[in-house]
This record gives C-alpha cells, sequence and structure tokens, in this order.
C-alpha cells in the first residue's frame, strides 16, 4: 500500500472538495493502492476557544462583505461540480478546530479517521453545527462507532492537546501553508482540491512507475 498522508482542517471549503474529488476517484477504482491519514493543520490556530461570529471572521479574512462574498463564489461552484451539499448559511460561527483534530486523531485508532472526517464535513457544511461543541464532537463519535462517553471525557482532558499543537507547528516546517495538502508516498506534494482525473493519473503512474507529481 501507498501511504497518502492528507493535511486537511474540518472547516476548510476547498478540504470538503478535495475529499469529494478524491472519494469520487478512489469509487472509480476500488482496487487503490492508498492507505489513508488525516493529519491536523489549524487554519487559525490562533481562534479563541469559544471561536467567533461567522460574518465577522470572514468580512475581517477577506476585506468586508464584497469580499468574502467573491471569495466564496468558486467554493459553491467547485462544490456543485463535486456534487456537494453546502449551506454556508447556515453556519454562525468559526469555531477553534483543535478539539475537532483530536477527535480525528483517536478515531485513527480504532479505524473510523474517514468516517469521522466525512461526518465532520457534513456537521459543518451541510448542518451549520459547531464541531467545536463536545456534545456535537460525541454525537459524531458515535455515529462513527466510537464511544462517545469516553471521547467526552477526553475532550474535557488535555489529552493529545499538545500532540495537535506540534504536529500542525511540522506541517507549517515542511512548507505546508494551506490545505487540503495531500503528501503521496511521504514525498510527493498535491496541493489543493485537486479533480478526480488527477487522482486516476497519480494512480495510473503509481501502478506503472515511480511517481512523478510535484
Amino acid at each position: 500500500m501507498i501511504q497518502l498522508d492528507i493535511f486537511s482542517d474540518p472547516i476548510c471549503p476547498w478540504c470538503y472538495i478535495g475529499k469529494a474529488n478524491l472519494d469520487r476517484a478512489l469509487a472509480d477504482i476500488p482496487d487503490h493502492p492508498f492507505n489513508i491519514r488525516w493529519l491536523p493543520f489549524m487554519l487559525n490556530p490562533a481562534m479563541p476557544a469559544d471561536g467567533m461570529d461567522r460574518r465577522e471572521y470572514l468580512e475581517g479574512k477577506f476585506g468586508g462583505q464584497e469580499g468574502a462574498v467573491q471569495a466564496y463564489l468558486p467554493v459553491h461552484q467547485h462544490a456543485e461540480a463535486a456534487g456537494l451539499e453546502i449551506h454556508l448559511d447556515k453556519i454562525t460561527r468559526t469555531p477553534n478546530t483543535i478539539d475537532a483534530h483530536r477527535l480525528i486523531h483517536w478515531s485513527a485508532m480504532e479505524g473510523t479517521q474517514t468516517a469521522v472526517v466525512s461526518s465532520m464535513f457534513r456537521a459543518y457544511f451541510v448542518e451549520g453545527r459547531d464541531i467545536s461543541d463536545h456534545e456535537v464532537l460525541a454525537d459524531i463519535a458515535d455515529e462513527c462507532a466510537m464511544d462517545a462517553s469516553v471521547v467526552l471525557r477526553l475532550l474535557k482532558s488535555d489529552e493529545d492537546r499538545r500532540e495537535i499543537v506540534e504536529r500542525d507547528a511540522a506541517a507549517r516546517g515542511m512548507g505546508i501553508n494551506s490545505v487540503p495538502t495531500f503528501i503521496v508516498a511521504g514525498q510527493h506534494a498535491v496541493p489543493g482540491a485537486q479533480p478526480p482525473e488527477l487522482w486516476a493519473k497519480v494512480i495510473e503512474e503509481i501502478r506503472n512507475g515511480p511517481v512523478e507529481t510535484a
């Protein structure tokens, strides 16, 4: 198997779209060679623990309401092309994602990581739920056959908080400054929400010889 590491943040719409495109490619190639691992990258590492108002966040980031609208037009277009349901109007707060990343980290130990990531994207982008809320995260864990009571107990502690911060810092040290970023076989970077055709080409190259992505 070939390791495919995916650096992402569950509040990143391009990560949501990138996953959908990858899923479409892999559905067409059920014997694909990838062992997928989701790794943390926090878009807003300095976000207050309780998050902030979504409109305030977007207007501050994109220089006002018009800038925010223009920035998200391609998101809607690419989400539609990827066959995704997305309801940005339902999102009222931009959360701190360290606890969401802790849950994703724990889910890897139980073999449910991709399921948890999928449920988290849906909770945020379709249902508009606050994925920094411990009860919401416990619900996601329960949906994915994890023990919600154990997850709640862990979330109330500092378990693996430092691990997430260090992994985020390590990603930045590797030169990753945007997500999604896919790392194939520990060495070949594929940045951005690439179309399914790109992944089909990568898989073909893996099967035929050395991977030639950059």
